[in-house]
């Protein structure tokens, strides 16, 4: 199956400081993408996969599950660890949840979390009846392009397919449960009108994790697609200025996008 136009993967090679991006739920590197390149402007090295089942039509998502979802992210880490001296992590929305996964599996080989709308619990309580429900339906309509900026639109499936979605939810408390072995420095970006993931998860995500540099910022002219939307200049610089904070790294760079991660 052909990959959708603008949901390839992207990878930069920088400096000596690595940067893994994940995009959401049924979402692709494009709402990740200017994200990257602004991290790549600054001399990191890049990675943003593309998800397994995403990117393509929303059926294929049908034959997929986190454990593929996660396994695609850290083959990731494990490219940028072979070539960089530190590697942070940032995800938007369930890629917060995958990288909040890495961090408690990969324990200080994460030099630092970036999390924007990360999701760890479920807030809809019809979501309870999946197990049933994927069964009886094979998607919902989808939840793509939540983005206040006028103009502004994310490339996603236009339905959720919900054997999926079961899987998701199944992560949700594996992350929730394992947030104290979160120890990495913490970037957290949250938007408080969010019409995907009630801000709430990153509440818990505060509350329950065992980091000490924790940075919460608010997004107020944004909705959940942060990355692409009023807010997002600032959520690139900030997070940035983390990266230079916690590795002193002074921004040179000799390397070269690629469209292929």
């Amino acid at each position: 199956m052909s990959i959708l136009p603008g949901a390839e993967p992207y990878h930069h090679d920088g400096g000596p400081v690595g940067f893994l991006l994940s995009h959401g739920f049924t979402g692709t590197p494009q709402s990740m993408r200017p994200w990257a390149e602004h991290l790549a402007a600054g001399g990191l090295t890049v990675s943003l996969p593309l998800l397994p089942g995403h990117g393509t039509r929303w059926q294929d998502m049908q034959l997929t599950t986190w454990q593929d979802w996660y396994a695609e992210l850290e083959r990731a880490f494990d490219v940028l660890r072979g070539r960089c001296e530190f590697v942070f992590v940032g995800g938007l929305s369930m890629g917060g949840t995958l990288a909040l996964r890495l961090a408690e599996q990969r324990g200080d080989q994460v030099a630092g979390l970036v999390l924007v709308n990360p999701s760890v619990h479920a807030d809809d309580p019809r979501l309870k009846a999946l197990p049933v429900l994927k069964r009886l339906v094979r998607s919902l309509p989808g939840i793509g392009s939540d983005i206040r900026k006028e103009g502004a639109s994310e490339l996603a499936y236009s339905r959720m397919p919900l054997k999926p979605l079961h899987s998701l939810a199944r992560l949700w408390p594996l992350v929730q449960s394992d947030l104290p072995q979160v120890t990495q420095p913490v970037l957290l970006f949250r938007s408080p009108q969010d019409h995907v993931v009630n801000p709430a998860n990153s509440e818990t995500v505060l509350a329950r994790i065992s980091s000490t540099d924790v940075t919460a910022e608010l997004l107020p002219d944004s909705y959940h697609v942060a990355t692409l939307d009023n807010d997002a200049e600032y959520l690139f610089t900030q997070s940035l200025e983390f990266v230079r904070r916690l590795t002193a790294f002074d921004g040179q760079d000799d390397g070269k996008d690629d469209a292929k991660d």
